[in-house]
């Protein structure tokens, strides 16, 4: 085996990304502290051709040096919106017919690797702030919780490393 050099990946292009079919999958940071956390779920985001990022609450926007650090241009080629109300927003892609799947530690919550992702179905993750998580009256909405499962001694993932396993999980399985 030989490691491939950047020019022979064949990326796309942003104008070509942007022109591009999308995963039925949109990603909703719902008041995210850390820019680089941020810029690492853009990133992530692009890789498995997200339709959008939901930016909500006191989350960050680009352009920002600390986001740009991470996100490494993808900022240019992932469509993203900047949204006050997470609420707000999760009730309005529901009546659109996006089912909203907030992803926390829950009691009666779905484990990732036992939930069954509909191909003609269109999902909103929601991934919450990094030391309260979803808010509550977001899960209340939800229409359904889904838990990573951790077998260390720790209680959570970092929200960037979130995003990476429930994209990989929704898109390729």
């Amino acid at each position: 085996m030989r490691k491939l050099k950047n020019s022979e990946l064949n990326r796309i292009s942003p104008k070509e990304y942007k022109e591009a079919v999308k995963s039925p999958v949109i990603v909703v940071l719902d008041n995210i502290r850390s820019l680089n956390n941020i810029g690492s779920v853009f990133r992530t985001s692009d890789a498995f051709m997200v339709e959008k990022i939901y930016l909500c609450g006191i989350t960050a926007i680009p352009p920002h040096k600390d986001i740009n650090k991470t996100a490494l241009g993808s900022t240019d080629s992932v469509e993203w919106e900047h949204i006050t109300s997470t609420i707000k927003l999760v009730n309005q892609l529901k009546k659109e017919g996006v089912k909203a799947i907030s992803i926390e530690q829950c009691k009666g919550s779905s484990k990732l690797n036992e939930y069954t992702f509909e191909k003609d179905e269109k999902y909103a993750f929601i991934f919450g702030n990094e030391i309260k998580g979803v808010d509550q009256e977001v899960i209340n909405q939800s229409d359904d919780v889904i838990e990573i499962p951790q077998l260390g001694t720790k209680h959570s993932l970092n929200i960037s490393v979130s995003v990476g396993v429930v994209l990989w999980n929704s898109v390729f399985k």
